[in-house]
């Protein structure tokens, strides 16, 4: 498995940035801009990122979409689309859209999200394995897209907010949390590339297993950073205005889609 991304990847990359940087939300106040959801829906649809399966996409590529409109709170169905796009490639028909339970995100990210569509008893285990497995690791991309996001949001802020005469940043305190969330990302993105390497390139069942192990560690590791980001924050990271919690919101949503228990796995993780 090479961990390096193609420059096809890279510009895939960039330009799901700029969209997400372009569009996203950035305030809580901007989830109410019917306007700019408006506009981001357009964009979203116009560039194809909801089709990336049946236009060959790999699963990394998935991920990295997913990653970067995690990490700027895109506020318009992707995941749900996408997981659809994959389940027509593979034979399944068209699925039913269903509301997924997410009304605790309030950028409404798994919205349209089917985790159990009854298409998929008509396909092989085989596929059948494989979109799981893509469903498993596209949440495990907005976690740590997510988690991303956070650590911006309280790096940000620590560079400006002063106390006794200096920036938070500067004190070691507030340093060392910030370097601990950098940490569990870190280990976030290594585990979520092999699980979105996996998808296509390992057995089915070895795909989902590297899903599963991916989803605990994300989840775990995304919302300990969002947890940081609010205590980084203050007082103010316990306000509505603060766009800490919306990240947080859409952890604990993209955490209890397809959610996995440690003793699921067949490997051991403490």
């Amino acid at each position: 498995m090479d961990v390096r991304l193609t420059s096809e990847q890279q510009q895939l990359r960039a330009a799901a940035a700029s969209l997400a940087d372009d569009l996203g939300p950035g305030s809580v106040a901007d989830l109410e801009d019917a306007s700019r959801v408006a506009r981001l829906e357009k964009a979203v649809d116009a560039t194809g990122f909801r089709t990336l399966r049946s236009d060959g996409a790999s699963g990394v590529e998935v991920a990295i979409v997913a990653e970067e409109f995690a990490r700027r709170l895109v506020d318009v169905p992707f995941i749900g689309p996408l997981l659809a796009d994959d389940l027509r490639m593979r034979g399944g028909g068209e699925p039913v859209a269903a509301e997924a339970a997410d009304s605790i995100d309030l950028t409404k990210s798994l919205a349209g999200v089917v985790e159990s569509p009854a298409e998929l008893d008509s396909l092989s285990d085989e596929d059948a394995g494989r979109w799981r497995a893509l469903a498993l690791t596209v949440t495990c991309a907005d976690l740590v897209g997510a988690a991303r996001g956070a650590q911006d949001l309280a790096v940000e802020y620590a560079k400006v907010r002063e106390q006794y005469g200096s920036t938070i940043g500067s004190y070691q305190a507030v340093g060392h949390l910030l370097a601990e969330s950098l940490a569990l990302i870190e280990g976030s993105i290594s585990v979520l590339r092999h699980a979105a390497w996996a998808v296509d390139e390992l057995p089915a069942a070895e795909a989902v297993e590297a899903a599963r192990v991916a989803k605990i560690y994300c989840a775990r590791a995304a919302l300990t950073v969002c947890e940081t980001s609010i205590q980084v924050h203050g007082g103010i990271g316990n306000t509505w205005e603060c766009l800490a919690h919306v990240y947080l919101r859409r952890v604990l949503s993209a955490t209890e889609a397809w959610p996995v228990k440690l003793e699921e796995l067949s490997i051991g993780l403490s």
